[in-house]
C-alpha cells in the first residue's frame, strides 16, 4: 500500500527513539534534524530519499535496512 515504507521507517525510527529513553527534540539533535521534521517522519508524513535513510543509519550505527524492517509491535497485516 502507498506510503507504508515511510510509516514503518516512522515507527521504527519512533520506536528506536523510546527504546533508548530520548524526547524527540533530543532524537533530532541527535539525527541533526528539526524536531518538527522529527515529528514528521516518526509519523510516516516525510518521504525521505535513501540517501537520507543512509545518513540517518549511519548517525545511529545501524545498517540502513534495519529501519525499513516491521517496527517491533507493528502490525503490517493492515490492508
Amino acid at each position: 500500500m502507498e506510503g507504508d515504507l515511510q510509516r514503518r521507517l516512522g515507527q521504527r525510527l519512533r520506536s528506536y527513539r523510546l527504546e533508548r529513553g530520548l524526547s524527540q527534540e533530543s532524537f533530532a539533535d541527535l539525527l541533526q534534524v528539526h524536531r518538527t521534521y522529527m515529528g514528521g517522519i516518526e509519523r510516516g508524513e516525510r518521504n525521505l530519499t535513501l540517501r537520507s535513510v543512509e545518513r540517518i543509519a549511519d548517525r545511529l550505527g545501524v545498517d540502513p535496512l534495519e529501519l525499513l524492517k516491521e517496527a517491533a509491535g507493528g502490525d503490517s497485516a493492515r490492508s
